[in-house]
C-alpha cells in the first residue's frame, strides 16, 4: 500500500494468471496454450516485419487483419474489431458496453477475470450458478440485467452450450448486450457468429492464443454489428490509438489465413483430448464434457490439491482452483501432445498406487 496509490487501487483484487514456470524437462499443462507451434506462414510473415519499417507507427485501424478476419467469418469489415489480446477486447466491452445502471450477469464458475473488470471499472454483478450438472441454463438469465457474458465453452469447465440455447436467450433478452467469450470454440462447440447478422446486440470475442497457436503474440477480435465495434472503438481511441503492432498485425493475419493449418492442429488437439478422457476415466476420474482444449476433472478418492501438489513434483503442472469449494477437487488439465498425455497418465498411475 502507499499514500500515492488512487482510491481504487486499494479496492482491487487483480486476476491471477496460470503460472509460467522456469523449470526443466516440465510437462506444461496448466494455461491452456497450443501444444503446436504457430503455422509456417506466420513465422516466415513475422521474419519479413524485421525492416526498417519498424520505426513507424503500425496501422492504428489494423486494417489488414480486420479484413482476414471478415473474411474467414464471412462478415463485413466494419463487423470487427481487433486489440491486445482477447483480455483487452474484454476489458473494452465492459467499459463500453456493460456498464449501466443495472447488473450484469455471468456464471458463478466461470473465466475470473470478469469480476476483475467488474472492479476496475465499477460495474455491479450478478453471479449465476451453474446447474448439477455444472453447465449454463440460459433459463436462469431471464432476469432484468445490465448485460450477459459468458464463455463457450465455459472455462474452467470446458462444457459447450448448445447455438439454439443461446439463440433462446438472445430471443429473450434484447434490451443488454449478450458478449458470447469464444476463446476455446474451436475445439469443438458451436460459434454464434453466424447470429450477429439477426441480433444487433451480440457481441462474440475471439482470442488467437488457443487454436492459433498465439500466445505470445496477444492479438484478440470481436464481432458484432457496427454500433457494437463502434463503441469498442471509441473506448480504445481514448486509450491506446495503435494497439497491435506490426508483428502482430501481420503474424495474426498469416494465422487467420492459413486455415488448413488451423484446421489440422485443432483436430489432432481434439483426438488426444478424446484419448486422454478415456485413459482418466479408466483411472476412476470424473471428467466432464469437454469442447475446449482442457479437460476438468476429479477424482473419487484423491483431493485436488494433492494430486496437483504430486503432479508438480514430478515436474507436471495442472491447474488447481481451490475456491469455489464446489470446484476444489477438480483440476483443469490443458490438452498437450500425445507424449505429454502419457507422461500425464504414467504419473497418475504411480501416484494413485501409493
Amino acid at each position: 500500500m502507499s499514500k500515492f496509490w488512487s482510491a481504487i487501487v486499494h479496492e482491487l483484487t487483480p486476476y491471477v494468471p496460470g503460472e509460467q514456470p522456469k523449470l526443466t524437462n516440465l510437462v506444461k499443462l496448466n494455461t491452456n496454450e497450443n501444444p503446436y507451434g504457430p503455422s509456417p506462414k506466420v513465422l516466415a510473415a513475422l521474419e519479413a516485419e524485421v525492416a526498417d519499417s519498424l520505426r513507424l507507427y503500425p496501422d492504428p485501424t489494423s486494417a489488414k487483419l480486420v479484413q482476414a478476419v471478415a473474411k474467414f467469418y464471412n462478415v463485413p469489415a466494419t463487423h470487427v474489431f481487433v486489440g491486445n489480446g482477447s483480455d483487452e477486447v474484454l476489458a473494452h466491452t465492459f467499459q463500453a458496453l456493460l456498464k449501466h445502471d443495472q447488473p450484469i450477469l455471468f456464471p458463478d464458475i466461470t473465466y475470473s477475470f470478469y469480476p476483475v473488470y467488474c472492479g476496475l471499472y465499477g460495474i455491479e454483478y450478478q453471479t449465476i450458478a451453474l446447474n448439477d450438472e455444472f453447465q449454463i441454463d440460459v433459463s436462469d438469465y431471464k432476469r432484468p440485467n445490465g448485460g450477459i457474458i459468458f464463455p463457450n465453452p465455459n472455462a474452467p469447465t470446458g462444457c459447450g452450450l448448445p447455438l439454439a440455447e443461446i439463440e433462446r436467450l438472445l430471443e429473450v433478452n434484447t434490451e443488454s448486450v449478450v458478449v458470447v467469450d469464444e476463446a476455446y470454440v474451436d475445439f469443438g462447440a458451436e460459434s454464434v457468429v453466424g447470429l450477429v447478422a439477426r441480433y444487433p446486440n451480440l457481441l462474440v470475442t475471439h482470442t488467437m492464443s488457443k487454436a492459433r497457436s498465439l500466445a505470445g503474440l496477444r492479438v484478440g477480435y470481436a464481432i458484432g454489428q457496427p454500433p457494437l465495434i463502434e463503441a469498442l472503438t471509441r473506448v480504445k481511441d481514448s486509450f491506446n490509438s495503435y494497439p497491435l503492432d506490426r508483428f502482430a498485425i501481420s503474424g495474426a493475419t498469416a494465422a487467420i489465413e492459413d486455415k488448413a493449418y488451423f484446421e489440422e492442429t485443432c483436430r489432432k488437439v481434439v483426438a488426444t483430448r478424446q484419448a486422454l478422457v478415456r485413459e482418466l476415466q479408466a483411472l476412476g476420474f470424473f471428467v466432464l464434457p469437454s469442447v475446449a482444449n482442457f479437460i476438468f476433472a476429479r477424482h473419487g478418492k484423491r483431493s485436488g490439491d494433492e494430486l496437483a501438489a504430486s503432479l508438480r513434483a514430478r515436474n507436471i503442472i495442472v491447474r488447481h482452483f481451490s475456491k469455489p469449494a464446489r470446484i476444489s477437487d477438480f483440476l483443469r488439465i490443458t490438452i498437450g501432445t500425445d507424449a505429454q498425455s502419457q507422461a500425464l497418465v504414467k504419473a497418475l498411475k504411480d501416484i494413485l498406487i501409493h
